[in-house]
């Protein structure tokens, strides 16, 4: 399995960004997938993952209305829009994917990861 994330930068306050995730070695329907993120001197955290086992997307309580999540199966790619972004989102984002974790434990943890995109948002 491997991911490999795309699309980070600089971005300015009230910006917006979208990263990509070329996945392989997976079935991207029979797998949940999400993205995570790190910002500095903090612990990982869930930002939003879609669970294969009902599709419903889950989402961290502070990126609700401004992030969103899709995949393409045909491309094999997941998606993480992100709109309306401050300072406080700045961090190294991670794609993630994981064929048996369901539901909102997908917000948790996941089995295979991507390096990491580097997101900041500065004026």
């Amino acid at each position: 399995v491997q991911l490999v994330e795309s699309g980070g930068g600089l971005v300015q306050p009230g910006g917006s960004l979208r990263l990509s995730c070329v996945t392989s070695g997976i079935t991207l329907e029979l797998y949940t997938v999400g993205w995570f993120r790190q910002a500095p001197g903090k612990e990982r955290e869930g930002v939003i993952c879609i669970s294969h086992s009902d599709g419903d997307t889950y989402y961290a309580e502070s990126m609700k209305g401004r992030f969103s999540i899709s995949r393409n199966s045909a491309k094999k790619t997941i998606d993480l829009q992100m709109n309306n972004l401050n300072p406080e989102d700045t961090a190294v984002y991670y794609c993630a994917t994981d064929p048996w974790v369901v539901g909102e434990n997908c917000l948790n943890s996941m089995r295979y990861w991507g390096k990491g995109t580097l997101v900041t948002v500065s004026a």
